[in-house]
């Protein structure tokens, strides 16, 4: 073996030194807000993205987190659930503005989902939406080849079936009692019929409660299901006006059909120039009304808008419904 070729074996000692000392915890604070930055950003976006019942679902619970606008003089005691701190009970004005805060969010959300019904162009001056010290008032008008309802029967027409079954998905997301309303005109049926405007009028509130319900507003909510015939004309002055026969749902504002209210109904003598046949039933309000609410702007139409319409159309010489 040749020992001038042999490799000299070398042992390398390394020393272990320690570390450097602690630096902090600085930079998880900054990923935290960064972390929280960025989750922001993307629930922002996708609010954006969403449809208007979701915004309008969210912007409901932010103003009422607690779901009290339904509740009157109630509190969250120490100790119940997470809340650890005693609220202060809700006052009738505090709770009748929750409601009537619910109720234009409603309004302003059926004045969205109907612009996108086809043709809504059409049938505009026919809906009005308004917020009155009852509540959400919602009229579906008729002219004389009719909209909402076939002339002179209480079937729905195909545009009428489509615009309640939309109010009825709407109006069931809430818990409000609604009544229905039918109105019709002053002109008679001709011939020896007994069936009348008063049949007329109740049949046609009762078809609107049959789809209502039949959509999404739950049954209990329906309080009550009147006709007036031509008692209560929309235009006093044309009694044969189009514009009076008339769909009225109403969404009340606060429990007003109570059972006390509809056992104890007030009858008097009609006023001078009144439309109201003597001994017609008035319903007595409630006493927390003391202090009524203001008349807010309809949503879609006016509370006594111009007859574009009525003034174009032609009466029948004969007497008869047309």
């Amino acid at each position: 073996m040749n020992k001038d070729r042999e490799v000299p074996v070398r042992i390398i000692v390394r020393k272990k030194r320690g570390h450097g000392g602690h630096h902090g915890g600085a930079w998880k604070v900054a990923m935290a807000d960064f972390m929280t930055s960025m989750f922001a950003l993307f629930l922002v976006l996708w609010l954006v993205n969403q449809s208007t019942d979701i915004k309008s679902a969210i912007a409901g619970y932010f103003q009422d987190p607690l779901g009290r606008a339904t509740e009157y003089g109630s509190s969250i005691l120490p100790g119940n659930g997470t809340q650890a701190a005693t609220v202060r009970p809700l006052t009738p004005p505090d709770v009748l503005n929750m409601r009537r805060d619910r109720l234009q969010q409603m309004a302003t959300h059926l004045e969205d989902r109907l612009k996108k019904v086809p043709n809504f162009t059409a049938i505009k001056p026919f809906i009005e939406i308004q917020i009155t010290e009852e509540g959400l008032k919602i009229q579906l008008l008729e002219d004389s080849t009719g909209v909402f309802f076939e002339t002179g029967r209480s079937t729905p027409s195909p545009r009428g079936r489509e615009i309640l079954g939309l109010l009825g998905e709407e109006l069931g997301t809430l818990d409000n009692p609604v009544r229905i309303e039918g109105y019709t005109d002053a002109r008679p049926y001709s011939g020896s019929t007994p069936y009348s405007n008063w049949e007329l009028s109740a049949d046609r509130a009762n078809a609107a409660r049959r789809i209502l319900t039949a959509r999404g507003l739950p049954d209990r909510q329906i309080t009550q299901i009147r006709g007036f015939a031509d008692r209560a004309l929309r235009d006093p002055d044309d009694p044969y006006a189009a514009s009076n026969r008339r769909i009225t749902i109403t969404m009340l504002l606060d429990d007003a059909s109570t059972p006390e209210a509809l056992r104890d109904p007030v009858a008097s003598a009609p006023a001078a120039g009144s439309n109201r046949a003597p001994g017609a039933r008035v319903e007595a309000r409630p006493a927390s009304s003391s202090s009524p609410l203001v008349d807010m702007p309809p949503v879609i139409g006016a509370a006594r808008p111009p007859r574009p319409v009525d003034a174009l159309l032609p009466k029948s010489a004969n007497g008869s419904r047309p």
